[in-house]
C-alpha cells in the first residue's frame, strides 16, 4: 500500500471516529431510555455505520484494514469529545 493511500485512509478514520462519535451522542441524547426499542434503534444505528465504514474504506484502499485504522477512529472519537467540551465551555461564558 503507497503512502498516499496510508494518509487518506488514516485520515478518513479519524473523521469517521469525529462522526461516529457524533452520531452516537446524539443518538445517545434522543433515543436512549424509551425500552427496547431504543435498544434496537441503537444496535442498528452502531451496525449502519460500521457498514457504512467498511464499504467507504473499500473505495479507498481496497478494503484492507489494519490496526491502525482502528487506533484513527479512537483518536477521531477523542477529537471529537473534546472539541464538543470546548465549545459547550465557550457558550456557556
Amino acid at each position: 500500500m503507497s503512502i498516499i493511500v496510508q494518509i487518506k485512509t488514516i485520515l478518513f478514520s479519524i473523521l469517521f471516529g469525529a462522526f461516529f462519535s457524533f452520531i452516537v451522542g446524539l443518538n445517545y441524547k434522543y433515543i436512549i431510555g424509551k425500552g427496547i426499542l431504543s435498544l434496537i434503534l441503537s444496535f442498528m444505528l452502531i451496525l449502519v455505520l460500521t457498514l457504512l465504514y467498511f464499504i467507504i474504506l473499500r473505495y479507498i484502499n481496497f478494503g484492507i484494514f489494519h490496526y491502525i485504522e482502528v487506533l484513527s477512529i479512537i483518536i477521531g472519537f477523542f477529537i471529537e469529545n473534546l472539541i464538543c467540551r470546548i465549545v459547550e465551555k465557550m457558550l456557556k461564558k
